[in-house]
């Protein structure tokens, strides 16, 4: 039934988006479009039984829709000072009780179209873009950012600070995807559709692009994007911290110059296990 729905959704949002002009029909099918987002019933990606990710670049292709289909409409309360404004296809997630959602006070925002899970945890102020998927038990730190289309997996945590950026262009490229149960450390930066694999964790002030080589001194590996096929990835329980290299150049090396460089320097064990489970007594 699933299947079905997606599949027919998916040929109405493609016949639209060839359109210039758009009739009330068509805004009623983006709005059911942009439900199914925040049900969890489509999704930006999805797992394959071989644990690849795909793209389903017709849903990037319906979030797109949304911004050409919607008017610009003042969203704030009347004041003066403190105002608003923003495309009417994309306001402010509904949200209730019965969600499930511990959203602490304090100007946390989820965009509409973002699937937010039962039991997740939002600390103030973080933002949940229009497309992402976050999924149950995960806590999402202040100032933190969870851009457009990322996939976050289970018991994720996302420290303060941390930005996990949007891939909404072209529409077949790999969003960010953050697998179950990683801890990505505070003031973070994972961009460009890199993949962290389960249970990995990023340390504090690392920051991962599409262009970055990751050093693995445990596998003595380099790990690479290849091409426009191959994104990125982190091992799976891989812990990754800041690192530097030498420029080879004389002038670097006269001037004791290098350049950053993430390194992974162990595997989760038992230690990184204990380090990182205090996150629990907080939900």
């Amino acid at each position: 039934m699933k299947e079905e729905f997606s599949l027919n959704l998916k040929e109405k949002i493609e016949l639209i988006s060839t359109k210039n002009e758009f009739t009330q029909e068509d805004r009623k099918i983006f709005d059911e479009f942009r439900e199914a987002l925040r049900e969890g019933k489509i999704r930006a990606a999805e797992k394959d039984e071989n644990g690849k990710w795909l793209t389903n670049g017709w849903v990037k292709q319906g979030i797109l829709l949304g911004f050409r289909i919607g008017q610009m409409v003042q969203m704030s309360k009347e004041t003066e000072s403190f105002k608003f404004f923003d495309k009417d296809t994309y306001p402010l997630r509904p949200i209730s009780l019965e969600d499930k959602i511990r959203i602490v006070p304090g100007g946390t925002t989820i965009r509409d179209g973002a699937y937010v899970a039962p039991n997740v945890v939002l600390m103030p102020p973080c933002y949940v873009n229009v497309g992402a998927y976050v999924d149950e038990g995960t806590m999402i730190d202040s100032h933190a950012l969870v851009g457009s289309c990322a996939q976050i997996g289970k018991r994720v945590h996302i420290s303060a600070g941390a930005q996990i950026g949007g891939v909404l262009e072209p529409v077949n490229a790999n969003p960010v995807i953050i697998e179950d149960e990683c801890l990505i450390g505070g003031n973070t930066g994972i961009y460009e559709g890199v993949i962290v694999r389960r249970r990995a964790v990023i340390a504090s002030g690392v920051i991962l692009t599409r262009s970055t080589p990751v050093f693995d001194l445990v596998k003595q590996t380099v790990y690479k994007a290849e091409g426009t096929e191959k994104p990125l990835e982190i091992p799976e329980g891989a812990v990754v911290v800041q690192g530097a290299r030498t420029i080879q150049t004389d002038f670097a090396k006269q001037n004791g110059l290098s350049v950053y460089a993430p390194v992974i320097i162990k595997y989760r064990d038992e230690k990184t296990d204990t380090a990182t489970r205090l996150e629990d007594f907080l939900r």
